[in-house]
């Protein structure tokens, strides 16, 4: 059958005498059609789905382009920088060693709570108390605390403080609490403070 001849019979073909159950008894051209329809059909949503997986591929290698660019950018300024990180890190070294001899050694504690309390009589302050308490780990350190207790007046303080931060091992001061002694308008102050000095914890915190 011609092309003028399918044209011609599908011209010819009313709606309403095709049967949807019985396609077999349609004529050759409205055959044809619902065969090409149902071929587009079917090409055009295989591409359409095609499509999509290639979009979802795309949007995932620009992505890993873009954290692979990002990367590509750390390393090759770490590696024009490599240099100067290996002084600072031998400088780093340097000073870790240098706070580390700051840090008294079991032997020397005795030697420390007698520093502080030839800095708190040189202040002038009467003590009252100044107690070794249990020790406290951590990853790289062990605080040794003490607590203190010391009457005098808010200079003689402030003396015994200056001093305490000047002494050659690590002291770092804690929870001040500074009261009258009494209620008579005196002069003198009662202090109470926690001391705490560290030792190098070459064990670590035990897990």
């Amino acid at each position: 059958m011609s092309l003028a001849e399918s044209i011609d019979s599908l011209r010819k073909v009313d709606l309403n005498d095709l049967d949807v159950n019985n396609i077999g008894s349609w004529p050759a051209a409205a055959k044809g059609i619902v065969f090409l329809l149902f071929f587009l059909l079917v090409v055009g949503g295989g591409y359409y789905f095609y499509l999509s997986d290639l979009r979802s591929a795309l949007d995932v290698s620009r992505g890993q382009e873009e954290a692979l660019k990002q990367q590509f950018s750390t390393k090759a300024f770490q590696a024009a920088n490599l240099e100067a990180y290996k002084e600072q890190m031998a400088e780093m070294e340097v000073s870790f060693g240098a706070l580390l001899r700051q840090l008294p050694s079991d032997t020397e504690v005795p030697g420390l709570l007698e520093d502080i309390t030839r800095t708190g009589l040189g202040s002038g302050l009467e003590f009252e108390e100044i107690k070794l308490l249990p020790e406290v780990a951590q990853q790289f350190y062990i605080e040794l605390p003490i607590q203190i207790a010391v009457e005098g007046t808010y200079h003689d303080l402030a003396t015994f403080v200056s001093g305490v931060a000047s002494l050659p091992r690590i002291v770092t001061l804690h929870d001040f609490e500074i009261k009258p002694v009494a209620q008579d308008g005196s002069s003198v102050l009662r202090m109470t403070v926690l001391a705490k000095t560290y030792r190098y914890n070459d064990k670590g915190v035990d897990k």
